[in-house]
């Protein structure tokens, strides 16, 4: 009988690849490979592979959740250093004229180090919660004296809320936020308008 053109004609160059995976099993094991021991092995390799993709898996769930606390942590530390350097500061220039320590604010601001760019902007709050208080303003923080405050008693009041967000990205983010020394001019410039208005400079 001969083949027509709906049959399909096998290759005897078509590769056998069963056959080929079946001799090397025999020749790395020295036996005779059937289907069936073929089958088994693979379900076991399967087993095999499961448990380890699973243990992997736990152990980098375990890295993250391990890697997130440890973060946590490090911004719970570099907070009570920003706290502890504020009361130094506070205590250090309680007794300086405010143009004093405006002064010695810009000066870290043209400095070239991102941290001396932080503590600017750090210093700058607390002259501005110093000044809110001084205004009358109260509240536990400086957003709790600005919540207290509006637009009509407070004409800076948004260059006010502008610049304490400033001081907050750094205080919570610590590391994570990025601050370059344009934004720390910035938020500079928004805080000398709210001591203009006061009269604190």
């Amino acid at each position: 009988m001969t083949p027509d053109d709906n049959d399909i004609v096998y290759s005897q160059y078509t590769p056998d690849f069963l056959g080929l995976f079946r001799r090397a099993i025999e020749a790395l094991s020295g036996s005779d490979i059937t289907a069936d021991r073929i089958m088994s092995f693979l379900f076991i390799a399967w087993d095999v592979f499961s448990v380890i993709a699973f243990i992997l898996s736990a152990l980098f769930i375990v890295g993250i959740i391990y890697s997130y606390i440890r973060m946590g942590q490090l911004s719970e530390v570099e907070a009570a250093a920003m706290e502890e350097e504020e009361k130094r500061w506070k205590e250090r220039h309680k007794h300086d004229t405010e143009n004093k320590r405006w002064a010695e604010i810009k000066k870290r601001v043209e400095s070239v180090s991102p941290n001396d760019w932080k503590m600017a902007i750090i210093e700058a709050d607390i002259m501005l919660g110093e000044v809110l208080a001084n205004a009358g303003f109260v509240g536990v923080s400086i957003g709790d004296q600005l919540k207290s405050a509006s637009a009509s008693n407070i004409k800076t009041i948004q260059d006010a809320w502008d610049a304490h967000k400033v001081r907050n990205q750094i205080a919570h983010e610590g590391s994570d936020f990025i601050l370059t020394q344009g934004m720390a001019q910035a938020a500079l410039i928004k805080y000398e308008r709210v001591f203009h208005e006061f009269g604190a400079l």
